[in-house]
């Protein structure tokens, strides 16, 4: 064989292989497509199999005509239909939407009666919503004119929470209401007034929380003292004191107290207005109208209440301590002069963080908000009531009274309105007319919220518990009514 036919033969068998791999290509591309286009017939042949089958469904499908039936089968009278205007109560027609009610506040606590909405019991607790997370604040504010029952709302509240092991403190019962619920749940009622021989010393130790140590406690016990003579002398200058006056006062205090075991205020009015001949020489004149505005506590027409030793002990234990000051002179500064020291008084065991859930009521509150220092601790006792424990409660006849604190503006307007602020529970019973306008806007009334008001009845209350609302009746026990009565006076004598 020759070189040439040699390539040739070589070329011939290269060149094979590609003939037959573009064969193989031809006839896998013609087979795809014939399996596409069967595809693509069987697809078409569904569809027209599923169009016939639904053309089919429609025409066995038989309709009425628009106007319906034609004869008897019409069932329809030739005139128009027609119902009959119909008119029922509330109560009857709310049978038709019987899911509209509140749920209402759980079983868990203190019952106080129906709820008007619902028709079920209506339950509260501050400190089971509190523990709950449904309120964050557990102070309540109460309003309503005389003789809507909020008195008596008030007395079964604290009343009925003694047995789940609560207390009550009343730093100050202007018209001694709270007296003989006191003495009736084994608590007591100190009585102060002139011709009385109940002392009460604000300056004493008080009760000792646990824990603290001997220098803790010193200076917790100085500080009160300070701020509480402090406290009692803007009460009766009506003003706030100078830094010369709050000197005079801490050096007198000290004193006082390093010379005597049992300090009272006579000592204290003695050393500001005859200081130590080694003190500064301007110090008796710095000191002067402070020394003389307490000595109205020790020697003019408050005395005989605060200038001894104590002749009663303070007993946290009790279920219930109440401060009567109905036998004092209806003043309102003396009033507030005396709560400002019977709350010091109490003070020690009343934020003791040991001291478990209490009630504190401050009843008759438009005289106590017109004076900024006792208006300064409530709004203390009031922000602090989560930290020890406190249930505030303030009672007054209407909201509007808050307006009546201080200037538009001013500081004392704030701390009235923050006390309502930190109220999350507001409970308002009946309001004259000119007075829902402002109670709607303090608290956010809806118009068919505010349109009760005028018309509860007594017991009847709206209750506005964070964003929630409730309209309940306020239930009494015979004994109860009885206790709790504040108009017998007024009804002695009627038959």
């Amino acid at each position: 064989m020759s070189a040439r036919e040699t390539e040739r033969l070589h070329a011939s068998v290269l060149v094979a292989p590609a003939a037959e791999r573009r064969r193989l290509r031809t006839q896998r591309r013609r087979a795809a497509t014939a399996l596409r286009a069967e595809q693509h017939r069987a697809e078409q042949a569904a569809a027209r199999a599923k169009a016939d089958a639904e053309r089919s469904e429609r025409r066995a499908t038989t309709y009425l005509p628009a106007a319906g039936e034609p004869g008897p089968a019409a069932l329809r009278t030739p005139g128009r239909f027609r119902l009959p205007r119909h008119q029922d109560t509330s109560a009857t027609l709310a049978g038709a939407y019987p899911f509209v009610a509140e749920g209402g506040l759980g079983a868990d606590g203190v019952f106080v009666g129906q709820d008007l909405y619902s028709g079920g019991s209506f339950v509260y607790d501050p400190w089971v919503l509190y523990a709950r997370g449904i309120i964050t604040a557990p102070n309540v504010v109460l309003a309503g004119i005389v003789g809507s029952g909020k008195s008596s709302l008030a007395k079964s509240l604290y009343t009925r929470s003694l047995p789940f092991g609560r207390r009550v403190y009343v730093p100050g019962d202007p018209k001694g209401e709270h007296t003989a619920v006191a003495n009736a749940v084994g608590g007591r009622a100190i009585v102060l007034g002139h011709g009385l021989s109940t002392r009460l010393n604000p300056l004493d130790e008080g009760h000792r929380s646990a824990g603290l140590s001997d220098r803790e406690w010193a200076i917790t016990v100085a500080s009160r003292r300070r701020d509480l003579i402090g406290a009692l002398a803007e009460t009766v200058l009506a003003r706030g004191l100078t830094p010369l006056e709050h000197t005079a006062i801490d050096l007198a205090l000290t004193a006082v107290v390093a010379q005597n075991t049992v300090p009272i205020l006579p000592m204290v009015v003695d050393r500001i207005l005859t200081p130590d001949e080694a003190a500064d020489g301007r110090l008796a004149e710095d000191g002067r109208l402070v020394g003389h505005a307490l000595r109205r506590l020790v020697a003019g027409d408050l005395a005989g209440l605060f200038d001894g030793p104590s002749t009663v002990r303070f007993d946290p234990s009790l279920p219930m301590i109440s401060l009567d000051l109905s036998r004092v002179t209806e003043n309102s500064t003396l009033i507030s002069v005396l709560m400002t020291c019977s709350s010091a008084w109490m003070e020690s065991a009343l934020l003791d963080p040991n001291g478990g859930q209490r009630w504190v009521i401050y009843d008759e509150a438009w005289r106590l908000m017109s004076h900024p220092a006792l208006l300064k601790r409530m709004d203390a006792h009031w922000r602090l009531a989560r930290h020890y424990g406190i249930a505030n409660m303030l009672i007054f006849h209407k909201l509007s009274d808050l307006d009546n604190v201080g200037d538009a503006g001013s500081a004392m307007r704030s701390l009235a309105n923050s006390l309502l602020a930190n109220a999350e529970t507001r409970i308002v019973y009946r309001q004259e007319s000119d007075q829902l306008g402002p109670t709607a806007q303090a608290l956010g009334l809806t118009g068919t919220e505010q349109k009760l008001l005028p018309g509860l009845g007594v017991g009847q209350g709206l209750w506005r518990i964070k964003d929630r609302a409730f309209v309940t009746q306020h239930q009494l026990h015979p004994a109860e009514l009885a206790l709790f009565d504040t108009s017998s006076r007024l009804n002695s004598g009627v038959k």
